[in-house]
């Protein structure tokens, strides 16, 4: 593998975990409980560190293309979330309105059980000059899959 191309593979990977991280710091240092479609823009960033590993220890440089997918996906979601948070699009009311999916008749009469509310995926608990962390995400993850395909275009 280019020297050039690997760099580009690597940092786009730790690009990748470093969102994680931030994403797993807001939850656990910071108290914000992700809600789903924030789960499901972690996933392809852990795909895209597990790739930048597969192409380390093989050479593969074709892997860079599956990279881009993962930063792609993710950035996709992310413009998803971030437009439900905005208000441009409708998601399923489970993730909007909360949910109590789960929960027996007993558990839900009992008050002594501490339950936390549900998250939703239309609310905004934090943002930077006006963009949420679903509109960084993406923002971000467009930028990494360009990494990627920079990496998996780089000539020999």
């Amino acid at each position: 593998m280019a020297d050039t191309a690997t760099r580009a593979m690597t940092l786009a990977g730790l690009g990748s975990a470093a969102l994680l991280a931030g994403a797993f710091g807001f939850q656990y240092i910071g108290g914000m409980a992700p809600c789903q479609l924030c789960l499901w823009q972690r996933w392809p960033h852990a795909a895209a560190v597990l790739i930048l590993g597969l192409a380390l220890a093989t050479g593969w440089r074709w892997l860079a293309w599956l990279g881009a997918l993962a930063a792609l996906a993710t950035a996709g979601i992310g413009l998803f979330h971030a437009g439900v948070e905005q208000g441009w699009w409708e998601f399923v009311s489970s993730c909007t309105q909360g949910s109590i999916s789960g929960l027996s008749g007993a558990e839900l009469l009992d008050p002594s059980l501490a339950t936390a509310p549900p998250v939703r995926c239309d609310a905004i608990p934090w943002s930077l000059m006006g963009i949420s962390m679903a509109g960084w995400n993406a923002i971000a993850s467009a930028g990494l899959a360009l990494v990627w395909v920079f990496a998996a275009v780089r000539p020999r």
